[in-house]
């Protein structure tokens, strides 16, 4: 398995590795040793690789488009290049999962003729949206993925796009949340098999013995990647709470100096939680709307407030809207009373449960963990070496 070192990208990554280790499977990692024992605890096989931060991760709009790629992605993909040849060369996978921005594993995958699947737990590249939108990105993202494969010493041009494997591409959203921006595969094996929660070993269990059963729950989690920003957001989002202490209570994740001094009792700011342990207890989630932290919310059947900052947070939260799971509001422009607004309204309107609900069933009768675990073990199976 291979993954970017984000959260949000090894999480569900790491559910899918859990079950085909328990259906019996091997599974390996290569990636940071420091990064990755957290989240996969001490009986994973990982190989080794030393972690290197994202530049940029403060970046907008299109500037974001060139940190992530030119910053991150491309560099990200040379060094850890050979490592990742090298596990593989030790560990002789029959298959690999590769995250998506993982772009050496799919040349590493080429390399050795071995099949792969691509792992999409963002809906950054999975609609295509700079094709129609932004035809010159896209053509600059293609010109980095062709230097990608000349520099792994692979012969010609990239047969096919290195972002979407030609043998199947799982991706961790169903239609009921993704229509109408799915792609279109030209006869790759795209399957939707919702969000992947697993144990989440990293991460403490907030105190639900705090929260009062008498009042509603508000969590407000905006993402390591929008740390940058949050500091206003997270002051306008504590004065949109500070009035409701009678009709609710709210966990605010955020490091240490990111909130006001003058917090009321009612918001409880935590520095991490485990989110699938805690969501069982919340009423609406406030969020950036990484589609990791979308899909585990609505997973339970719970609305969203979304506040998107950059990448493909404004997609996600286009789709919670369109299914009707929650409303939009702009993270750098709404002032207090209008949060409170759409947070009480996302709270009241139980019409947004039921669509949280809908999309929450589809996620179910998907599959998740199982599922993708089950496509992998075919993929596996099918290109083994006997």
């Amino acid at each position: 398995m291979l993954s970017l070192p984000l959260s949000g990208h090894v999480n569900p990554i790491a559910a899918v590795a859990d079950e085909l280790r328990a259906r019996g499977h091997e599974v390996a990692w290569a990636g940071s040793e420091s990064f990755l024992r957290p989240a996969l605890g001490p009986d994973a096989t990982i190989y080794p690789i030393p972690l290197r931060l994202h530049r940029g991760q403060g970046d907008l709009g299109i500037a974001a488009i060139r940190s992530r790629w030119a910053g991150y992605v491309v560099p990200h993909a040379k060094y850890t290049l050979d490592a990742i040849d090298a596990a593989v060369r030790d560990f002789a996978p029959d298959a690999i999962g590769v995250d998506q921005h993982a772009v050496a594993g799919a040349l590493v995958a080429n390399r050795h003729n071995l099949p792969w699947a691509s792992l999409a737990p963002t809906s950054m590249e999975l609609g295509r949206p700079y094709r129609t939108a932004l035809p010159a990105v896209e053509a600059w993202i293609q010109q980095h993925l062709a230097g990608l494969w000349r520099h792994a010493g692979l012969p010609g041009q990239p047969p096919y796009d290195l972002r979407f494997s030609p043998y199947l591409v799982i991706a961790f959203t169903t239609a009921a949340l993704a229509r109408p921006d799915l792609p279109e595969h030209s006869g790759r094996a795209l399957a939707l098999v919702g969000p992947a929660v697993g144990a989440r070993r990293a991460g403490p269990d907030f105190p639900v013995e705090r929260l009062d059963p008498g009042r509603r729950t508000v969590l407000v989690t905006v993402g390591t990647l929008a740390m940058d920003h949050a500091a206003v957001f997270y002051q306008r989002m504590v004065a949109a709470l500070a009035p409701l202490g009678e009709r609710l209570q709210a966990i605010v994740v955020t490091p240490d100096g990111t909130l006001p001094g003058d917090v009321p009792a009612h918001v409880m700011p935590t520095p991490r939680v485990a989110l699938p342990r805690l969501l069982p207890h919340v009423d609406a989630v406030v969020s950036h709307g990484g589609l990791n932290t979308v899909c585990e919310t609505l997973h339970h059947g719970i609305p969203l407030l979304v506040a998107p900052v950059k990448d493909d947070q404004g997609i996600n939260a286009a789709q919670v809207e369109a299914a009707g799971a929650g409303r939009r509001v702009s993270f750098f422009r709404a002032r207090p009373d209008a949060l409170r607004a759409a947070l009480l309204d996302v709270l009241d309107r139980p019409a947004y449960r039921a669509a949280a609900a809908r999309v929450g069933a589809s996620f179910e009768a998907a599959g998740g963990a199982v599922a993708a675990a089950g496509h992998l073990a075919t993929l596996a199976a099918a290109g083994g070496r006997g």
